[in-house]
C-alpha cells in the first residue's frame, strides 16, 4: 500500500480520515470558524499540508453530499486538484448556494479527498484530427429526448 505523508500545521488540525472500510474518501476537517454568507465563497483552512511523493498521482476534493443537499454548501471550484509537488495548506473554496448564512466550526467535515493516478500523455499538435459519428456535436448532441422542466 501506498503512503502519503501528512502534516499539521496547528495543533487543532485534525488527520483525514475514511469514515467506513468502503469509503473511497477521506473526509476533510475545518481547522477555523467561519461563517459563509449566501451567495459567497469563504476558503475554509483544514490546517493540513500533504505530500504526494508521485508524479503520476493527484488528490481530488469533492462536496460532502450532507452539508451539500441538506444546506447547499459546497466547493466553489466543484472539483480542487492537489497536485503532487504541492506543499501548501489544504484550503477548500466553500460556496454558499442557499439562503441562510451557514456556519463552519473547528472539526466540521467539510469536504473529501479522494487520491487518483493521473494519465499524462504527450500532447503532439495535429493539422488534423480523425473523424468519428459525434464530430464536434457536443452540449446535449448525443440525448436521444426533449428534456422537460417544469417550473
Amino acid at each position: 500500500m501506498e503512503s502519503i505523508q501528512v502534516k499539521r500545521l496547528s495543533e487543532t488540525a485534525r488527520l483525514p480520515v475514511r469514515a467506513t472500510e468502503g469509503s473511497a474518501g477521506y473526509d476533510l476537517f475545518a481547522d477555523c470558524a467561519i461563517e459563509i454568507a449566501p451567495g459567497a465563497i469563504e476558503r475554509v483552512k483544514t490546517g493540513i499540508a500533504i505530500a504526494i511523493l508521485r508524479n503520476d498521482v493527484a488528490a481530488f476534493l469533492y462536496a460532502r453530499s450532507g452539508i451539500a443537499s441538506k444546506f447547499g454548501v459546497s466547493p466553489a471550484n466543484c472539483v480542487g486538484v492537489i497536485d503532487s509537488d504541492y506543499r501548501g495548506e489544504i484550503m477548500v473554496p466553500l460556496f454558499n448556494h442557499g439562503s441562510a448564512p451557514f456556519s463552519v466550526k473547528p472539526g466540521d467535515r467539510i469536504a473529501q479527498m479522494v487520491f487518483a493516478p493521473v494519465f499524462l500523455p504527450r500532447l503532439i499538435e495535429s493539422e488534423t484530427l480523425d473523424e468519428t459519428s459525434r464530430g464536434a456535436g457536443g452540449f446535449g448532441s448525443t440525448g436521444t429526448g426533449e428534456m422537460t422542466h417544469e417550473f
